[in-house]
């Protein structure tokens, strides 16, 4: 569909690959439109039942191609429709996660409903460090999974969380070695396609609470990240970043 996005459908289950290995799967404006579309297409499609995301190489998702991100509007456009997109999305959602997941490559996650990590999975969510805000309901759903403590060292600290930390925070699902990981991933979407699809459905959503919550926090975080990134902060540790050094804050 899109170079960096690549598509694999069988018996029913739409598998999402990010795929550009060589730069830990950062995400361009149109790698977000074709994994939006993706989900558009099986969320209209009644014999799809269920969607896997995964990434290609030794990393899940380096989380926003910066380059790419900061060249225009459209990187952040197409970011947050993806967000949106996932977040609505009302079918049964896995994740199968390697390395680093990073900014969006974890806040994804908290709109998946079965997440599976290898030993070496690392999550990182550096917003703060770049002078913005939480995306994706994050700032909502990071506290409510992990609880306070944990997402503030993530979230304002910009602190990494391990697979180990992740699996008893709740983040993940389970622990899988990473020559299982796809495989097992695989085995438990097929496992949900032998479940009866309305009380799949209703329970799932049950789950999930309110959507109107989480779509006026989304809606609340792109307004704020949106200020945040005009903001001289931004400006600074955005140049920082790609001059390789560290950034320095005024009070």
């Amino acid at each position: 569909m899109s170079e960096g996005i690549a598509i694999v459908e069988d018996k029913g289950i739409v598998e999402i690959h990010i795929d550009r290995p060589d730069k830990k799967n950062a995400l361009t404006a149109a790698m977000y439109r074709a994994m939006t579309a993706a989900l558009a297409d099986a969320a209209a499609r009644p014999e799809v039942g269920a969607i896997l995301f995964a990434g290609k190489g030794d990393a899940f998702c380096a989380g926003n191609d910066l380059k790419d991100f900061m060249a225009g509007p459209e990187g952040g456009e197409a970011a947050f429709e993806f967000i949106r997109a996932i977040a609505a999305f009302e079918k049964p959602v896995i994740a199968a996660v390697q390395g680093l997941a990073v900014g969006v490559g974890t806040t994804m996650l908290f709109h998946c409903d079965l997440i599976y990590a290898t030993p070496d999975a690392r999550f990182v969510m550096p917003f703060v460090n770049l002078g913005i805000v939480p995306e994706a309901g994050s700032s909502l759903l990071a506290p409510a999974t992990l609880g306070y403590a944990k997402a503030a060292s993530m979230l304002l600290l910009g602190e990494p969380m391990d697979a180990e930390t992740a699996d008893r925070a709740g983040l993940v699902t389970a622990i899988v070695s990473g020559d299982a990981l796809l495989d097992h991933a695989r085995q438990k979407a097929a496992a949900l396609m032998t479940k009866p699809p309305q009380a799949l459905a209703v329970t799932r959503r049950l789950m999930k609470g309110d959507p109107a919550v989480l779509k006026q926090r989304i809606e609340e975080e792109a307004r704020l990240f949106a200020e945040a990134l005009k903001s001289a902060e931004a400006q600074e540790a955005f140049a920082a970043f790609f001059e390789k050094r560290p950034p320095v804050f005024r009070r």
